[in-house]
């Protein structure tokens, strides 16, 4: 019989029920292996059998709750969908009906699809009246035995996508990103990141439902709050967004504040080597670029790191990953932690290098004719970031003038000091017309640059 999560997790709490599996440092408190499943029990035992064999979603900070969300609903045969708990209720109903899912966990509430309340849950008091739910709530014809989650896509190359994973590919995914860092039961995560994203799945969840690896659940995604929850807890692994790499760096922290670390890792969006540079500086730590999908799970690694600092690449394939080029840049990755059939194309250009480190190049689909030329919007994108001062780069047609460019470009230079060193590298025609200049680009809760936010500064 193939494994689970719950069967590998229930393994893990008979060997050693009082290891340490989480901690809230806001709350200061700590949670064992045979806490957690308790917790997750009483989530179980008050679920309606309704659920069984049903997509539900769910949108929970991290910490306690959310994980005896997760493994309840799965020790209740229902297939978990987590959500971004910052979504307002009415998007995270729309949500719910585009992933598919039968019920969403909103609040203290679970509420059939497009239909009405049917009950109350929450972490002191567990109450349904399941003689409520209607029959035309619909299944969703998943296996349980096989389907582990489903994982929302964030949207940003097109229309969100519901994508069911099987407990094997969850696995496989986790276990691929532990082996290739070398993250062992021994380490300690600092949960920054959402644990219902890709990233915070396989990067946090997973180690720790199926290797034993603990978490610190991090009190406020502040720079001082951060860094005494790192002095008190001293976690050892930090799985990180650019963004929040930044903000250390620039912080009056001092240099030995991140000291308890011994591995930070900077995922969901492309790292500038400036701010890599910047945060090696200052704590004398090293990140390592990590790259994947919500597709693919985990891909590639920067092992030493040097690839990140210098701008080079996103690191080598993980183990159990490989990478096939394929034509005009794009490539196939292949892995038992890819969605579906086990081989999935990413939307991202890319080349692999002499060192066989990948190489990425933006995005398809962004061509787009200028004055009568064809450009490609993404190697713009990328031929500004090689331009001294500039740190992120966004471009599209100008919205008033459609044969023109517009451009949000994260800098502390000015206007004519850009205009300047662009032209030293592009044909006129390539100028946007239209520059707008921001200290960082706007980012949705997943770390990634916030495409909507960006169309909204070129329109004002």
């Amino acid at each position: 019989m193939a494994a689970t999560l719950t069967a590998t997790w229930a393994a893990l709490v008979r060997a050693h029920p009082d290891a340490l599996a989480l901690v809230e440092a806001a709350h200061a408190r700590a949670w064992t292996r045979a806490d957690l499943t308790a917790h997750a029990e009483k989530w179980r035992a008050a679920l309606p059998s309704s659920v069984t064999g049903r997509r539900v979603t769910f949108a929970l900070p991290n910490g306690p709750d959310w994980f005896a969300a997760f493994l309840g609903l799965l020790l209740a045969e229902a297939v978990p969908v987590p959500l971004d708990p910052s979504e307002p209720a009415s998007a995270q109903r729309l949500l719910a009906a585009s992933a598919g899912a039968s019920f969403a966990l909103i609040a203290d509430h679970l509420e059939p699809i497009e239909c009405h309340l049917i009950g109350d849950i929450t972490a002191s008091k567990f109450s349904f009246n399941t003689n409520k739910i209607p029959e035309k709530c619909h299944l969703l014809g998943d296996t349980f035995s096989d389907i582990c989650l489903v994982k929302l896509t964030s949207g940003s190359t097109g229309a969100r996508r519901a994508l069911a994973f099987t407990h094997a590919q969850m696995l496989a995914d986790g276990r691929q990103v532990c082996a290739s860092m070398g993250i062992t039961p021994d380490d300690l995560n600092f949960a920054v990141i959402p644990f219902g994203h890709s990233y915070g799945l396989g990067n946090l969840v997973i180690p720790l439902l199926a290797q034993g690896t603990p978490i610190v659940c991090a009190s406020v995604p502040l720079p001082h709050a951060l860094a005494a929850d790192i002095a008190r807890w001293r976690p050892t692994v930090f799985p990180a967004v650019p963004a929040l790499l930044r903000v250390l760096a620039s912080a009056d922290l001092p240099p030995d504040s991140l000291a308890p670390l011994r591995m930070v890792i900077s995922a969901g969006a492309p790292l500038a080597p400036e701010i890599a540079r910047a945060f090696h500086a200052k704590f004398s730590l090293t990140p390592h670029g990590f790259y994947g999908s919500s597709e693919t799970g985990g891909l590639t690694y920067d092992h030493s790191g040097e690839a990140t600092l210098a701008g080079r690449s996103v690191g080598t394939p993980l183990d159990g990953v490989a990478l096939t080029p394929a034509r005009d840049q794009r490539f196939l990755a292949t892995s038992p932690a890819v969605f579906g059939n086990g081989s999935f194309s990413p939307p991202d250009l890319a080349t692999v290098n002499d060192l066989g480190e990948l190489v990425l190049h933006g995005r398809t689909g962004r061509t787009v004719k200028i004055a009568g030329r064809r450009l490609d919007l993404a190697g713009l994108e990328q031929l500004f970031l090689t331009v001294p001062g500039v740190l992120d780069a966004f471009i599209t047609p100008h919205p008033q003038t459609p044969d023109e460019l517009a451009a949000v470009v994260a800098t502390q230079l000015t206007a004519a000091e850009l205009r300047t060193r662009l032209r030293a590298c592009l044909a006129s025609w390539k100028m946007p017309r239209r520059l707008v200049l921001v200290p960082e680009f706007p980012l949705t809760a997943r770390g990634k640059p916030d495409t909507q936010a960006l169309h909204a500064l070129l329109i004002r």
